[in-house]
């Protein structure tokens, strides 16, 4: 490490718990992004697939972006009273995710699942939630349920992935496996009265619905008057404009958004159909669900946010974005059967990653079966080569083929690496 690399890993180590924010990344310290490119602190260049962790698919720096955030930093940062931008982008959102009505700003994804497992408790007046083992909905307690057990859960029954969890948690959490549209409907039919909602990913991590599943949760859900919650903060905006829903034709009663709706800024929402959002409205209910935050709408973020959708609207962009990625996801493919490594390409689009197994994977038992040893080797190989992921490939509108073309190039000698060959 330079000089300066060394001095702020040391501060990190005095002054942060653990020494690092708490992310999975906490060995690098970034300095700048542009493009489809980060420099760390020594100053060297990666091709940047990490987006930090998703927000930026209009890469870093987009200058249409910067154009609107120092537009709207001349007339203040924020308000905690309802502002032009924000409004704006409500209406955008609206217009574009096909199941949304109304929506509620917050700031975290965390906060957006937390508040959408909220607002169907208060719809429903019942307590249960499913879940699906490996499904990420954020930092909260609900969401800490068999999001990534080192054992398979002894299903409907949660396993706490956190100490500090309150037992009554797990008590009202029930979790199925991803894909099983048999088990979970059982689960659904036999809780329904009990039940408040089922939320899902509709790309679990990397993991594509199989065919038939979330059409079968739908019906599921429908038939017995349980709301169908899809956590969209990864997938809003990034599979089709109109997120995993418009993808996949499958519409959850609501929505939780995030990442790309900030545009590198804190900002999320909840949203969904009119009969589920108006629980918020104190003069449509007797005893209206409070959702109160200090930077819900911010102005900052709700202006980058709606610079971001004005780019994502240009015709060919979404095209464009599947083709880069494309490319990048054969390549990783090709390079693995090529070495004869026991590999398989999960993903959907501009969301994927190499999973060390020759089995098929459909769930979160068949990641855990896969070598993650060879996993955490190729993260770092790939990452000694100026290459830099994390748990999957985020790629952005911005990434080219001079990305493309660097990016294969390392891909057989990180593999080669990875397994020692």
């Amino acid at each position: 490490m330079t000089n300066k690399s060394a001095q702020l890993q040391s501060k990190a180590q005095k002054y942060l718990a653990g020494g690092s924010f708490g992310n999975p990344t906490g060995d690098l310290v970034i300095a700048r992004g542009t493009g489809s490119h980060v420099w760390d602190s020594n100053g060297r260049e990666y091709v940047d697939y990490l987006l930090g962790s998703g927000p930026m698919l209009l890469g870093h720096a987009h200058p249409a972006v910067i154009e609107a955030v120092q537009d709207q930093l001349a007339n203040g940062t924020t308000y905690f009273a309802m502002n032009e931008k924000a409004i704006l982008l409500a209406e955008e959102i609206v217009r574009a995710v096909p199941s949304v009505e109304k929506i509620r700003f917050m700031s975290t994804g965390t906060e957006a699942t937390a508040y959408a497992l909220r607002l169907a408790r208060a719809a429903t007046g019942r307590e249960k939630i499913l879940k699906f083992e490996g499904g990420y909905h954020g930092m909260h307690d609900y969401a800490l349920m068999s999001l990534r057990p080192s054992k398979l859960a002894d299903y409907p029954n949660p396993v706490p992935d956190s100490r500090g969890i309150p037992r009554a948690v797990e008590d009202t959490v029930l979790v199925a496996p991803f894909n099983d549209l048999e088990y979970a409907t059982s689960i659904i039919e036999d809780y329904r009265d009990e039940l408040a909602a089922v939320i899902v990913e509709p790309l679990q991590r990397i993991i594509p619905p199989a065919p038939g599943f979330l059409e079968g949760l739908r019906e599921a859900t429908q038939i017995h008057d349980v709301p169908l919650i899809f956590d969209e903060v990864v997938t809003g905006f990034r599979l089709a404009f109109g997120g995993a829903q418009e993808y996949y034709g499958v519409e959850p009663d609501i929505t939780t958004l995030g990442k790309v709706i900030g545009g590198g800024f804190p900002l999320a929402a909840v949203g969904g159909k009119a009969q589920f959002m108006d629980e918020f409205d104190a003069k449509k209910t007797d005893e209206a669900l409070i959702q109160i935050g200090t930077l819900n709408g911010n102005p900052i973020a709700a202006a980058a946010g709606l610079a971001s959708i004005n780019v994502l609207k240009q015709p060919g962009t979404y095209e464009r974005l599947r083709a880069i990625s494309n490319s990048i996801s054969s390549a990783l493919e090709s390079a693995a059967a090529d070495l004869g490594i026991a590999a398989n390409l999960v993903g959907d689009g501009p969301v994927f990653d190499l999973v060390f197994t020759g089995n098929p994977v459909e769930n979160y038992a068949h990641v855990l079966q896969s070598n993650r040893v060879h996993q955490a080797n190729f993260l770092r190989e790939l990452k000694a080569r100026g290459v830099l992921k994390d748990s999957k490939f985020y790629v952005s509108i911005v990434h080219n083929t001079d990305d493309v073309a660097k990016t294969v190039e390392v891909f057989t000698e990180a593999l080669a690496a990875t397994v020692g060959t």
